[in-house]
């Protein structure tokens, strides 16, 4: 676990720019800096496609699954944004593995990983984020018709919330822009067919962007050093929309916790990248403190399927090692 890759990058605007056409959204000024989650549109391994599995992903770095056949979703993480990251400008992430856990659940055999990411610029830390990702055992195709019905009755965006329109080309340009080649996001045929899913798998990355977009938007997103943690809790697919929304919380905050203590809510589930990889509470693991964040992403019909928090004034960061 004490393997560390590194990868230093110039941060090309044209990404920053693509990313902003994809969400609707104004592109970054020059000197901004990124917004929350834009990061992970950078400093991206590029595998070659001799290294890739079946469904698209890759089968050697960091993280690579703890055997063949076994399928990788994304169940949540943390971001630490500590100073500006500038585009037109060199920055280096360093990636190790923080913690595994192998354990058995209702679902079958689990492997819990946490993954740690460092990117600096200019000799300063920028960005701290952990990623919590559940390796589980492959299934047999149990989708369910039902899902790919139309929606009932929908609930648009309110108050406080985006949307925004899923659709297989947005998906397939999300992929691209973040090198992500797991086929449930963009081959319709292998998500079902192969992985069992009643639709394409909405990214549960874009989930957790469109949350902080929300924030941002609704000028929640606090000055100076923040703290953003997620958790997807149920699965997404593309005919059913994304909404996500943010909001002043109300109530006390739990310490902050890992995917690696948790299981999935259930095998019989559909679970993307993210969703269904950890047991799922009333609040999906997050409860902010007065005078933090509250954020959210849905469908349309209004089921939540990811939730987190915004959190200020943190504690001055370690120095670099």
């Amino acid at each position: 676990m004490s393997e560390v890759i590194e990868r230093t990058e110039w941060l090309a605007p044209s990404q920053a720019e693509a990313l902003a056409r994809l969400l609707g959204v104004r592109t970054p000024r020059p000197g901004e800096g990124l917004p929350l989650t834009w990061h992970w549109i950078y400093l991206l391994e590029r595998p070659s496609t001799t290294d890739l599995g079946p469904d698209g992903h890759p089968l050697v770095g960091i993280p690579a699954p703890p055997e063949p056949g076994r399928r990788r979703m994304w169940a949540g993480g943390s971001i630490e944004s500590r100073a500006p990251l500038l585009v037109g400008r060199e920055a280096t992430r360093r990636t190790r593995v923080l913690d595994r856990v192998d354990k058995r659940g209702r679902s079958g055999r689990l492997t819990f990983l946490s993954v740690g990411h460092d990117i600096a610029q200019d000799d300063r830390l920028c960005v701290r984020e952990r990623h919590d990702i559940v390796y589980r055992d492959a299934a047999a195709p149990t989708g369910d018709p039902r899902a790919e019905a139309p929606l009932g009755r929908t609930s648009p965006a309110a108050e406080g919330e985006l949307a925004l329109t899923i659709t297989p080309p947005l998906l397939f340009r999300y992929s691209a822009l973040t090198y992500n080649g797991h086929r449930i996001h963009y081959d319709r045929d292998y998500a079902r067919d192969v992985e069992g899913y009643p639709g394409l798998i909405t990214h549960g990355p874009l989930q957790a962007c469109l949350m902080a977009e929300a924030a941002r938007a609704a000028g929640l997103v606090p000055p100076g050093p923040v703290r953003f943690d997620y958790r997807l809790i149920a699965p997404l697919f593309d005919h059913q929309g994304l909404v996500a929304g943010a909001a002043p919380a109300q109530e006390p905050a739990p310490a902050q916790e890992s995917a690696s203590a948790q299981e999935p809510a259930s095998a019989q589930e559909p679970a993307s990248d993210a969703a269904n990889a950890v047991g799922s509470t009333e609040d999906g693991g997050h409860v902010a403190a007065a005078g933090q964040v509250t954020l959210w992403a849905r469908d349309l019909a209004g089921r939540r399927t990811a939730r987190g928090t915004l959190i200020a004034d943190l504690p001055q960061a370690p120095s670099l090692p």
